[in-house]
């Protein structure tokens, strides 16, 4: 039998329209658990709804993963596995395996485990257990992995999940041999994924379509690579047939192994070029050359909502500077993954930058994460990553 949380009458409707998070004003009575433990959730009458993790602490008290009005024995090895098991069926319809061995196998709520994120590189998964309630069920998480075929896990850890969800387990390999460095490919462009050292669990898997359209635009144009971390637009900007490619990122890790993976695809290394410095300054300063594509993918500018006026001057800024440094004719890829800002926000921002720039600007294409990175119809807050491509005049 499980603890019980009871939602109170009136605050059950996002429950109903299957929203995986109660927050605590939602709630009549606290079940008798502990941080993390799994709980039933009734309504006001006792009517079962489903099953979560439980957080007495935070705002958000429960993350629902299953959404039933009958019994269900969600504290089994074969409940978990076989929730794994349909994420994997499900990459196998949108990832071509003969051309691509990495991407995301569970993406949080957007394959109804909310707490988990798992990507693959090759045979190795790196995830991150983002609450108590994921973190409690690992030994089970870990056995699925390596029975579907994995041989190694090794486990990242955020700050946040860390300070503000109460999870204890440090990064550190799980199962398997250490790798400090694995070779993956993309599409068939080879790449390097360092998953102790590397952001997020490695690689940027979520923008894997994007890269593929920026290769289409790229043939005979000069290129330009903003926060580029290890390279991904860039080397499919090389695979392409861009006339020069000019990579940037203020870490000079990043650039060095970008420069590695140029290297590493046997692309023409004089038409790359990699700059460890500030995309900022860079775009305001470096006027050696002229640019038909620019991509601006930077990281999360807003971490919370306090966050969100300044990341949206930031954003302007940013894009105001592609604007001015842009060819007529040619093309920017504009992104943002910031979860606080959503699309119309997003696009009323580059709207406000192009309208300063005082140039005819037409949208070509509007992007968003790939089909391993779904989207949970019922939970809109997992929609993160939206672009935009642009045409300026």
């Amino acid at each position: 039998m499980f603890p019980i949380l009871t939602v109170l009458k009136g605050k059950d409707r996002a429950l109903i329209n299957r929203h995986p998070w109660i927050f605590s004003g939602a709630v009549k009575r606290l079940p008798k658990a502990q941080d993390g433990d799994i709980v039933q959730i009734h309504d006001h009458e006792e009517k079962l709804l489903g099953y979560g993790f439980f957080a007495p602490e935070n705002q958000i008290v429960c993350r629902v993963f299953e959404f039933t009005n009958q019994e269900t024995a969600v504290d089994t090895y074969e409940y978990w596995l076989a929730k794994i098991q349909r994420a994997k069926d499900l990459r196998t319809k949108v990832i071509d395996s003969n051309t691509t061995n990495t991407y995301r196998l569970i993406n949080a709520e957007g394959d109804f485990f909310s707490g988990l994120i798992a990507d693959v590189y090759d045979k190795v998964i790196v995830m991150q257990l983002l609450v108590r309630g994921t973190e409690k069920i690992k030994a089970w998480i870990i056995e699925a992995f390596l029975e579907l075929g994995y041989e190694a896990i090794y486990l990242k850890t955020k700050e946040v999940s860390q300070k503000i969800e109460q999870v204890q387990t440090s990064a550190m390999w799980l199962a398997g041999e250490p790798q400090e460095k694995i070779l993956v490919r993309e599409n068939n462009i080879l790449f390097y994924v360092e998953p102790m050292k590397g952001q997020k669990t490695g690689f940027f898997l979520d923008q894997r379509d994007s890269r593929a359209l920026v290769g289409q635009y790229s043939r005979g144009k000069n290129v330009l690579n903003t926060f580029s971390y290890t390279g991904g637009f860039s080397l499919y900007a090389l695979q392409n047939e861009a006339n020069l490619v000019h990579s940037v990122d203020i870490s000079k890790t990043a650039i060095d192994l970008c420069k590695e993976n140029v290297h590493l695809n046997a692309f023409e290394e004089e038409r790359h070029t990699g700059f460890a410095e500030d995309c900022f300054d860079f775009l305001r300063h470096n006027r050696a050359t002229e640019y038909d594509l620019i991509v601006l993918d930077p990281p999360a500018f807003a971490k919370n909502a306090a966050s969100v006026p300044n990341a949206c001057r930031g954003y302007k800024d940013l894009n105001l500077l592609a604007f001015k440094r842009i060819r007529s004719g040619g093309i920017i890829f504009t992104f943002s993954c910031s979860q606080r800002i959503d699309r119309d926000l997003f696009r009323k921002v580059v709207f406000g930058a192009a309208a300063d720039a005082r140039r005819n600007i037409r949208i070509l294409h509007q992007t968003t994460q790939p089909a391993d990175h779904p989207i949970n119809i019922y939970h809109p807050e997992n929609e993160y990553l939206k672009g935009l491509v642009l045409y300026a005049e």
